[in-house]
């Protein structure tokens, strides 16, 4: 066991690390460079944090853990995991498929940038909730989570009001995404969309609501007309 606990060559890009082994001595020091925070995290909680600086392990220094153990502490070593975040800004990409409140189809993608605000929550929600003890993990995790909350939002609106409100609509979407990032211990620093589209038969659609002055009631009830008399054409019975 090493008598010092470090995370050393952290990429920019990283946003979480475990040291790989949880059976830690006391006495032990950990460092904690700038724009760091360490985390001690045992039975599915986050108990103590340690932020920039060199710290001495000790009882004195560790009271969640200690408090967690009930003051049962046996011999020169305890067992908890020791995870670093990094409290830098990232970049982060999403992209999905749900549907609008009338059914039409839609596809996105784009960018969101985050940090982490509540390293605790972070620690607790993300890496043990989601057992995502490494970059790529939170990564994969956080873009569904982020895919999720937009599939959810826009469910909401209608095909027109999406694409004729579109910063209006993103807009609503991001606070909503923002509030949900806060409750797993993130800031939403910005969210842009890249791209959204729908299919064709719903681009046709949407092009008859923006010129053609056609509601949008009116329109569905055109189309299910349409689609009955397609169907009858192709019937046996059809002459």
């Amino acid at each position: 066991m090493a008598d010092a606990i470090e995370w050393t060559n952290a990429g920019p890009d990283e946003i979480v690390w475990r040291y790989p082994n949880n059976r830690i001595k006391w006495g032990s020091q950990l460092i904690v460079m700038e724009n760091q925070v360490a985390i001690f995290y045992r039975d599915g909680k986050a108990l103590d944090t340690f932020h920039a600086g060199r710290h001495k392990l000790t009882t004195s220094s560790m009271p969640g853990l200690v408090g967690w153990l009930q003051k049962k502490v046996k011999g020169d070593v305890f067992e908890a995991t020791c995870i670093f975040v990094s409290r830098g800004q990232f970049q982060g990409k999403f992209g999905g498929r749900g549907q609008t409140s009338d059914l039409a189809p839609l596809m996105f993608h784009g960018n969101f940038w985050y940090r982490v605000k509540e390293p605790k929550i972070f620690v607790t929600e993300v890496v043990g909730n989601q057992n995502a003890f490494t970059t790529k993990k939170v990564n994969d995790f956080l873009r569904s989570f982020m895919n999720e909350r937009i599939i959810d939002e826009f469910a909401h609106y209608d095909l027109q009001a999406v694409f004729t409100q579109l910063d209006e609509t993103s807009m609503k979407v991001k606070t909503k995404v923002r509030m949900n990032f806060e409750r797993i211990g993130l800031e939403l620093v910005d969210l842009k969309f890249e791209g959204i589209d729908t299919s064709e038969k719903y681009r046709e659609r949407l092009f008859w609501l923006r010129t053609g002055g056609v509601a949008g009631q009116q329109l569905a009830g055109m189309e299910t007309m349409k689609d009955a008399a397609e169907s009858l054409g192709h019937s046996p019975g059809a002459g």
